[in-house]
């Protein structure tokens, strides 16, 4: 719905005004505006530096909803192989075709955004696509598309601008370099990749284009999955090279730069083949010796984590204060900025989890505050994340490490245990690639305070047990707790090894 164009009947053009159009922050709005206050959301954001346009709806719109569809492309592909065990026959051999996925998805997405402007029209949203800037107390101004400018005024602002992915700040990196975003901007099938970083999105890439045949290396710059379970990050790795993705470790990038184009032949849908002038990209890596070396890949593609988009919307003008190694907003626990009227919600706060069920939770949250009389404050702990990998991985609580490091050694208790889901058995998968650990506090009545699951479904398996942990779960009452077969998640409710015994039998046999 467009903003009114006449002067304001009360002191402020609003009663809230959302910077940005993520997740939190149409949360928030829908929130308000179903109280029955006006509420603006401002979104405009400029494309990636190769060029991809980026929907309302920030991060749950633009990349969650792809990571699920680009880890079910893949999942297909092994369902594919797993069905003549089952009695399908194939009258001809199945291949992927790359541009009939791109157009899926991107029509996917424009029909999604779509719907967004229609929900916040029909929940009486103001919207417009504009950029804004924080110019002065309670003001903003807008900037469209076409560099019009006009001042609003709002006796609540809310930041929700989210995060964008990093560069590395090498050269040839912004020129050549791919991140997530870009990934369904190719034409064509980005061939023998390099994905920079192990974070969760590299991961998911890497694992998505290794399940559709195409050769793929992981540089591992700086860390595996950082803020996961160690333990259970390393089997995830062990799943993907027994899964054909290579590892680089102990190097970094430090150049990007094109080759000279050749023809030839690129694969373009089904088996069909065209000749076209390819270039490749030459990268140059130091190991940490100071060797360097150089290798050629078709596609280089970024995943070193994601920079808070809190620069040049004016922060720094009307005194919020952000922290100075992040650049994300320090927040309250009401999620209140430095300056009163000013909050903030979603990845843009500094030293919180950021998901986007839990954006919308905060966001949702937030306006029952102001509005609804309600004082009921988010609940920053025990946030359920799930990494999209072919191998699902699902968790919520603490890891293993920070549990030790928050209870000490004595007084925590793993139990851990493989399982293996009945529907692999007819096509024979490995049976010790799935697991699941549960991390208690012993003192504490044996509470759990960290579930983790490696297998399929991982994140639908955990959504319960989330609830549970919520209401103080503990080992016994989880024991007590009935499984239903022949479900995966049953595993959960029969753990009877602890991580103290498999140590003392492989200490045992090692002897």
């Amino acid at each position: 719905m467009d903003p009114p164009t006449g002067p304001s009947l009360g002191p402020y053009d609003y009663d809230l005004l959302v910077i940005g159009g993520g997740s939190g922050g149409l949360a928030v709005a829908k929130e308000a505006a179903g109280l029955r206050r006006k509420v603006l959301i401002l979104d405009l954001v400029a494309p990636s530096p190769r060029g991809t346009e980026r929907e309302l709806g920030g991060s749950s719109l633009n990349m969650d909803s792809i990571r699920k569809f680009l880890q079910q492309a893949s999942l297909l592909g092994k369902a594919i192989q797993d069905s003549q065990k089952y009695g399908w026959r194939l009258k001809e051999e199945a291949s992927h075709g790359w541009s009939e996925l791109v157009e899926a998805v991107q029509e996917q997405v424009k029909t999604r955004s779509v719907e967004v402007k229609r929900e916040l029209k029909s929940c009486g949203v103001f919207y417009l696509g504009a950029r804004g800037e924080l110019v002065g107390p309670h003001t903003v101004e807008a900037t469209d598309v076409s560099g019009k400018k006009r001042r609003l005024t709002a006796e609540t602002v809310v930041i929700a601008t989210g995060d964008r992915p990093q560069y590395l700040g090498v050269p040839g990196d912004r020129e050549h370099c791919l991140t997530s975003e870009d990934l369904l901007s190719l034409l064509h099938p980005p061939g023998r990749t390099l994905v920079v970083g192990g974070s969760a999105e590299g991961l998911e890439c890497a694992g998505f284009l290794c399940g559709l045949g195409l050769p793929v290396v992981v540089m591992l710059q700086p860390d595996l999955l950082p803020g996961f379970d160690r333990k259970t990050a390393q089997k995830i790795e062990n799943h993907m090279i027994v899964s054909g993705v290579d590892f680089l470790y102990h190097c970094s990038l430090t150049k990007v730069e094109q080759t000279e184009a050749c023809r030839e032949d690129v694969v373009s849908g089904e088996s069909a083949t065209t000749p076209q002038e390819v270039s490749r990209l030459r990268v140059t890596t130091i190991s940490q010796e100071g060797q360097t070396k150089q290798e050629d890949f078709d596609t280089v593609l970024l995943a070193i984590g994601r920079k808070a988009f809190t620069s040049d919307i004016g922060l720094e003008r009307v005194g919020v204060q952000c922290s100075q190694s992040t650049g994300r907003i320090l927040v309250n626990e009401s999620d209140q900025t430095s300056v009163d009227h000013i909050y903030a919600v979603g990845s843009v706060q500094h030293g919180r989890p950021s998901t986007t069920g839990l954006s919308v939770h905060a966001g949702t949250l937030l306006a029952r505050r102001l509005y609804g009389g309600d004082g009921i404050l988010c609940d920053y702990t025990n946030v359920p994340t799930v990494v999209l990998t072919p191998l699902e991985y699902a968790a919520c609580g603490l890891s293993e490490e920070k549990a030790n490091l928050t209870f000490g050694e004595d007084s925590v208790e793993v139990y851990h245990s493989y399982y293996w889901p009945l529907e692999w058995a007819l096509p024979g998968r490995n049976k010790n690639s799935c697991y699941v650990k549960v991390i208690c506090h012993i003192p504490d009545h044996d509470r759990v305070v960290g579930v983790h699951v490696m297998g399929p479904n991982a994140g639908d398996i955990l959504q319960g047990f989330v609830a549970a942990m919520k209401c103080g779960l503990t080992k016994r009452q989880l024991d007590a707790t009935v499984g239903i077969h022949p479900g995966s998640a049953q595993v959960l409710s029969s753990l009877t090894q602890t991580q103290r015994m498999s140590e003392a039998l492989l200490m045992r046999g090692n002897c």
